[in-house]
């Protein structure tokens, strides 16, 4: 009887630690019917539903576990395409990454919006196209580790001036893959990049919102400064 009781007990605390809990479960990914009058702000590049076809933007019919850059007849910009390569695929995750700062994910897209700054509005919009999924069923309608997700970018690292100098001290590593003369043979051009755009995105692979590996690791052993001032460094590329 008592072996059976501990027995008893050692299982209960299993189940309490194993089994999640309901309430992170039970909170939507947000308000669908409010995503769908947010939404009416995308319209003018992106259409949804039965006879969404292709505009400005591609159509967002199915763009869960869509893989990016990748709607048939569809001229996306070279970055997405990258990102695509790199192993973007679209999540709740990361359209709330994009839809926070597209340039945060993705380099040089040519979608001409400022960001959704606030947090509850780009659930609501994913929320709002997750009906339009093939199969929304195998979407969860919670999304707890998205409201978890922090891609606020310090705007004090933007305001971090680079030593361009030093910059190029630092850029031995990264012209290994990209050529100072600007030519992009499979590898993307960062010579002449906005100072901004490359901060960006080089804090966006430091943080882990961006995909690649390698760019994870290389951005992950670099401080503010030396982000600074390799931005720096190759804006100025361009004014030679």
């Amino acid at each position: 009887m008592a072996a059976r009781s501990m027995f008893g007990i050692g299982l209960v605390a299993v189940l309490s630690v194993a089994a999640p809990d309901a309430r992170s479960q039970s909170a939507p990914i947000g308000d669908a019917a409010r995503g769908e009058t947010l939404f009416r702000a995308c319209v003018s590049c992106h259409r949804v539903g039965k006879s969404a076809r292709n505009a400005v933007g591609p159509h967002l019919n199915g763009v869960f576990g869509r893989k990016a850059g990748t709607v048939d007849g569809f001229r996306y910009s070279e970055g997405l395409v990258r990102a695509g390569a790199d192993g973007l695929v679209w999540s709740a995750e990361m359209l709330d990454a994009y839809l926070e700062n597209p340039k945060s994910l993705v380099s040089r897209t040519r979608m001409n919006f400022q960001g959704m700054a606030v947090q509850e509005d780009r659930a609501d919009v994913i929320a709002y196209l997750r009906r339009f999924s093939d199969r929304p069923s195998d979407i969860p309608e919670s999304a707890p580790t998205m409201a978890a997700t922090d891609h606020d970018f310090d705007p004090t690292i933007l305001a971090i001036v680079g030593d361009p100098d030093y910059g190029e001290y630092l850029s031995g590593e990264c012209v290994t893959c990209h050529q100072t003369s600007g030519a992009a043979e499979g590898i993307p051009s960062i010579t002449g990049w906005p100072r901004d755009d490359f901060v960006i995105a080089m804090h966006a692979y430091k943080t882990e919102v961006r995909p690649h590996p390698v760019m994870r690791m290389i951005a992950g052993r670099l401080s503010d400064d030396e982000i600074a001032g390799l931005a720096a460094y190759f804006e100025g590329l361009d004014e030679q």
